[in-house]
């Protein structure tokens, strides 16, 4: 029977020597995935990762995700056969559109096309194809190749993406898919339709592509405290993700107002516009119960991955150990269409959710 993963998703903001011993806790308490954030203005990715890899011996690590405009693909291949080579093959490779790029002045034209270029640039450096490559936006000339061993020629791919043309080259190119910022049980077979469709014009089984839903976390003891905190944390990507899950209506003057406090640096206002419905859906938050509960409801809609998002609880330790040692132990992994993510649900109605502005 297949078994759902659950990872943990960390920003990289952290001090060296965190980066390790958070890993080493993840791993004890049977973790099976780490990623590290690709956001704008945050540390690179890849120095937490590598002091993860030292400190760790079985859990996958991986960027979630670099992007390809921001990130020339010749460096994205060094970075994952780095990492692969660290991890002795653990690593994964992820890659996304990006976002917030036009603050630093970085256009992203063609972003389907810019990710099946890089996916193609990296695996192509990384297997020692020297024939060269000539797609719509990236290239290698003939004779291009590393001139350093790689541990493997193919990491696994992971691409983060909501739309339905994003999805559907997941389904033709990808391992995993990633919806990011979000903990909504009905999206689950939304992108597992708009995955079929791209596997099967690649004639590959849509099974094959897992799913993966990760979004921020914030589990305490104190249960008010932790949704207190995950409206602050969340209201930033909600003004990010929340138009692009077709499942939810939601108002268009709290969504406006919250982008408005948002911009005006004012996250705490913005995240007390955020009823408990509509937090639930974009945020794991509250007691080790309530988040077990989140988790579970995504692994028997199908998932593969449930991912745990920073900030984890009202501190990084604390919010750790509750996951691991409480939170953990609560989640039947077995459960749904099973961890290929993509089994038959066509049963299943979409769920519909109308959510108004609350006090």
């Amino acid at each position: 029977m297949n078994v759902a993963e659950i990872g943990l998703g960390l920003q990289s903001d952290k001090r060296p020597g965190d980066y390790a011993r958070l890993a080493r806790r993840a791993e004890r308490h049977g973790f099976d995935v780490l990623s590290v954030f690709g956001d704008l203005m945050y540390q690179p990715p890849i120095f937490p990762l590598l002091e993860m890899a030292a400190a760790t011996e079985r859990v996958r690590l991986g960027a979630a995700c670099l992007n390809p405009y921001s990130l020339a693909p010749y460096e994205v291949a060094g970075q994952v056969a780095a990492l692969d080579l660290a991890s002795n093959g653990r690593a994964y490779l992820g890659l996304a559109r990006g976002t917030w790029l036009g603050a630093v002045g970085i256009a992203q034209p063609r972003p389907l096309a810019a990710l099946a270029d890089a996916t193609e640039v990296v695996y192509r450096l990384l297997g020692g194809d020297a024939e060269g490559y000539e797609g719509e936006v990236f290239r290698l000339e003939p004779g291009t190749r590393l001139r350093y061993a790689v541990h493997r020629p193919r990491p696994p791919l992971l691409l983060g993406t909501w739309g339905p043309r994003g999805a559907a080259l997941a389904g033709r190119i990808a391992d995993e898919i990633k919806v990011g910022g979000s903990a909504n049980p009905a999206m689950v077979p939304v992108i597992r339709e708009r995955v079929r469709a791209g596997a099967e014009k690649a004639g590959r089984d849509p099974g094959d592509v897992g799913i993966v839903l990760g979004a921020v976390t914030v589990v305490a003891t104190e249960g008010a405290a932790a949704r207190a905190r995950a409206r602050t944390e969340v209201a930033m990507y909600l003004a990010v993700v929340a138009e692009l899950d077709p499942t939810v209506d939601i108002p268009a003057d709290l969504l406006a107002r919250v982008k408005e406090l948002v911009d005006a640096g004012q996250h705490r206002a913005a995240g007390g516009l955020i009823p408990d419905d509509l937090l639930d859906l974009f945020a794991f938050s509250g007691t080790p119960e309530q988040v077990a509960a989140q988790a579970q409801a995504l692994i028997d809609a199908g998932v593969r991955r449930v991912e745990f998002g920073t900030p984890h609880g009202l501190d990084d330790d604390r919010g750790v150990e509750l996951l691991g040692a409480a939170v953990l132990p609560m989640l039947d992994r077995s459960g749904g269409a099973g961890s290929g993510g993509l089994g038959s649900r066509e049963d299943e109605p979409e769920r519909h959710c109308e959510l108004s502005l609350k006090p």
